[in-house]
């Protein structure tokens, strides 16, 4: 198979493989998460969408899934998760870390 057939077959392939991410949705509404547990499949990669409700900015972060990011006050962000192993990945609010706690669970 020549280069450009190759490069073709590969972007065709990634591209399939984007579309099919499915999107799941957290929203943070008096600094807590909700849902504070989230089911996602594993070794399929999804689309996380986080909506903050609150009148404050919050910080999503998460080491394990690799994100760290402000979501303005009453806005959302948008984020690209890779295919995981199954398990539980702890993410959390950096600005109300009392309240605002989650996992990701990979099933």
């Amino acid at each position: 198979m020549n280069r450009i057939a190759t490069a073709f077959l590969i972007f065709i392939t990634g591209f399939a493989g984007a579309a099919s991410a499915e999107t799941y949705t957290l929203t943070i509404k008096d600094h807590k998460f909700d849902p504070a547990e989230l089911k996602i499949p594993a070794d399929k990669p999804a689309t996380l969408v986080v909506k903050n409700l609150d009148g404050t900015p919050e910080e999503f972060e998460s080491k394990p899934l690799r994100i760290e990011k402000v979501v303005p006050a009453n806005s959302e962000a948008t984020f690209q998760i890779r295919a995981l192993k199954a398990g539980r990945y702890k993410f959390f609010g950096e600005f109300h870390e009392d309240t605002a706690k989650g996992e990701v669970v990979v099933e």
